[in-house]
């Protein structure tokens, strides 16, 4: 069994990047070796970091005959064209979610990836976190009952952090639905056992000046009977943090006592960016190699987390925390505690490197990932039409291509 590190080439070095930093630094079992990216600074951090190379674009980078896997990280508009070009060099594939914008995007990436005979993985979501495996866990024992409803909630500043124009344009990719519910959906598919049927959803645009969704509420339902609740406020008024222990979403501690120092720190960064450009260049600033740039921690005592989230089985309630999972049963409340995680997001290079290395399947393959952007869409769809939408392209929580 060939045990080598993956050795793997990143496409675009900007925030999902930064937010897998901590991994790559620290995981035996993957080695950059290449990437590339628009920003010249972010390129130069690159080669000092990991004494890789920084080519001029995507071609070249697929071109190298010493990378595996292509990790996508580039904007959400340009993964079906990134993944198509890396299978065509028979690269396997890594892209970050969402898988895509469109049902066509989706399929065309899987079929391409098919033809080539190269795996595709789809995430970081919040579904490859610790606590949501474990309460998975618990789902599937049995020993509680089949799931009935799921409730998940999450308040943050997502709408005011710094954005390039088209992260604020929905046909581009933009706005919560794209960006957030990739994630809080792809942890209530997983708990609910991943067959949607229904979708029916509210969005809100209440701030012209930031012209997308950011705000959220959806109601599905489950071939299975159950149905799940979902809501998601990108405002930056409540920090739903304060209900997940105060940690924060990458597993950082936000105690109480330094709330009002946070509080509207989103905001506040803006008024340093009066135009479209302007906020541009103070996202780059903030990223990977800029000059604002603040690593993140490579350790926390916590899990990440995507804001509170409960499963009501006929038995119990679990109550997912980012250290383990409460369960709530008829006679007593017992927590199942986790064992502090050794880095930040091990849990995806788990899968990674078992599909590639052991031969293990996926579960967050392309037909998964595919239908977790299928109830996004269905999401826009039913809020525009005040619909409810019927879904066609669903998969069951299963190991597979």
């Amino acid at each position: 069994m060939n045990h080598a590190p993956l050795q793997i080439g990143v496409v675009g070095l900007g925030r999902a990047f930064t937010l897998m930093l901590p991994t790559f630094l620290q995981d035996p079992r993957v080695k950059l070796v290449a990437a590339t990216d628009p920003l010249p600074q972010a390129c130069l951090q690159f080669e000092k970091d990991f004494e890789g190379k920084a080519v001029a674009n995507i071609e070249a980078l697929c071109a190298l005959p010493e990378v595996d896997l292509v990790y996508i990280a580039s904007p959400h508009q340009l993964h079906a064209a990134h993944v198509s070009l890396a299978a065509q060099h028979g690269k396997h594939v890594w892209v970050e979610k969402p898988m895509a914008i469109s049902m066509a995007e989706c399929n065309l990436m899987i079929d391409a990836c098919q033809a080539a005979g190269v795996l595709l993985m789809v995430g970081h979501s919040h579904s490859f976190n610790a606590p949501v495996l474990q309460a998975l866990h618990i789902i599937q024992s049995g020993q509680w009952g089949a799931v009935k409803m799921i409730t998940a909630l999450n308040y943050t500043d997502f709408l005011y952090r710094p954005r390039r124009p088209e992260e604020l344009r929905t046909a581009q990719g933009g706005g919560v639905v794209h960006s957030q519910a990739a994630h809080q959906m792809d942890v209530v598919r997983l708990l609910g056992g991943g067959m949607v049927t229904t979708v029916q959803a509210c969005t809100g645009q209440w701030d012209p000046t930031r012209p997308t969704e950011g705000a959220y509420s959806a109601l599905l339902t489950f071939e299975n009977g159950a149905f799940a609740n979902a809501t998601y406020n990108g405002h930056g008024h409540f920090d739903s943090d304060v209900w997940m222990d105060d940690v924060g979403e990458i597993g950082n501690a936000k105690p109480a006592s330094d709330s009002a120092a946070r509080y509207g720190a989103a905001r506040k960064r803006l008024t340093q960016a009066a135009t479209a450009d302007e906020e541009t260049a103070l996202k780059a600033a903030r990223n990977y190699g800029g000059h604002l740039y603040t690593p993140t921690r490579l350790q926390e005592d916590a899990y990440q987390h995507f804001g509170p989230v409960l499963v009501s089985c006929e038995q119990a309630d679990l109550r997912l925390t980012p250290k383990g999972v409460w369960v709530m049963g008829q006679d007593e409340a017992r927590f199942e505690a986790l064992p502090p995680p050794p880095y930040p997001r091990k849990e995806v290079i788990d899968e990674l490197f078992n599909a590639l290395r052991k031969g293990q399947a996926l579960m967050h393959h392309g037909g998964w990932a595919r239908a977790t952007t299928e109830v996004c869409l269905a999401m826009l769809q039913a809020a525009q039409t005040g619909q409810a939408v019927t879904l066609q392209h669903q998969v069951p929580v299963q190991y597979g291509r």
